[in-house]
């Protein structure tokens, strides 16, 4: 599952493939220097945890193409780890994601995190371009067809993407960019595991049998939390809410808590035998890191 003969070059497939537990961590460009500089700090203190691969965000329209593939070839070529960059339809024709999987492929990225994307801020619906492609399993088959050697990463919703008319609709879209070359699910964001488990045993009984990652998002301050969630569409258990809520201010017990949450979250997957863990650190390392080690990671 690699390009060539380079570990730091393998395909999504290989990080999370039979009998191995693989790590991830997303990180987004930062709008100034001074961020890139503290993210690569957080990047090197992740390392400890020996990822798999590291992913970056790529912004609506396009706004951070530069950026993204400045910092994944970064990576790439710092920590000798596989890479991929996020890629959307947003804004985009056809031969301008070429032009974007191309100079990716030849600056050593060797995976797509391939997305539809989000409609433009103040729009409320996805238009394509002219000359654009409208859906994710379209910009998944340019990927296969076109850039063979890029490994695939898609999107699953274990609570339903909020514009899919139903959940069993949401799935035969999940299937249709498996089946159109995605090689590994990667989930939005949840904090009832119950969900990601039967998001999970559905996807299997809809025949998709590539390996389907969690991705999970440590909390570590309430009000954050809060406007992610309401803008995702995910959900904070009751209880956990209300553990949160009783910290007030106190911006350290709610780390304590959202900490506490997150590592018997991860446990209890781990438990179930998931193939790998995703997280979304927020270009930090702080709070990853403390999860991962109370759960014995790595080794």
């Amino acid at each position: 599952m690699t390009t060539g003969d380079d570990p730091s070059s393998e395909k999504v497939a290989g990080a999370y493939g039979p009998g191995k537990f693989g790590l991830s961590f997303e990180l987004f460009p930062p709008k100034t220097e001074k961020g890139q500089t503290a993210l690569f700090k957080h990047v090197a203190a992740l390392m400890e945890f020996q990822p798999n691969l590291i992913t970056c965000t790529y912004g609506a329209g396009g706004s951070t193409r530069d950026k993204t593939l400045s910092i994944v070839s970064e990576v790439h070529k710092q920590f000798s780890l596989p890479v991929a960059s996020h890629l959307t339809c947003v804004g985009s024709t056809t031969d301008e994601l070429r032009s974007y999987l191309q100079e990716a492929s030849d600056r050593g990225v060797s995976n797509i995190v391939a997305l539809r994307g989000d409609p433009p801020q103040g729009e409320t619906e996805f238009k394509p371009v002219a000359g654009g492609l409208s859906y994710a399993n379209e910009l998944v088959e340019l990927i296969a067809a076109e850039f063979p050697q890029l490994g695939i990463a898609v999107a699953g919703y274990p609570e339903t993407h909020q514009e899919a008319v139903s959940p069993q609709a949401d799935l035969e879209n999940l299937k249709r960019k498996v089946d159109a070359g995605g090689d590994v699910v990667i989930t939005q964001l949840f904090y009832e595991n119950a969900d990601f488990f039967r998001f999970r045993d559905a996807c299997e009984k809809l025949g998709i049998e590539v390996p389907i990652v969690p991705g999970l998002l440590p909390v570590i301050n309430f009000s954050q939390i809060q406007r992610i969630t309401s803008l995702c569409g995910a959900k904070l258990p009751e209880d956990f809410t209300e553990q949160l809520a009783a910290c007030g201010e106190d911006a350290d017990a709610q780390v304590e808590v959202g900490i506490e949450f997150a590592s018997r979250q991860v446990q209890e997957l781990i438990d179930a035998g998931v193939p790998g863990i995703h997280f979304y650190v927020l270009n930090k390392s702080e709070a990853t890191a403390r999860v991962l080690r109370a759960v014995g990671r790595p080794g």
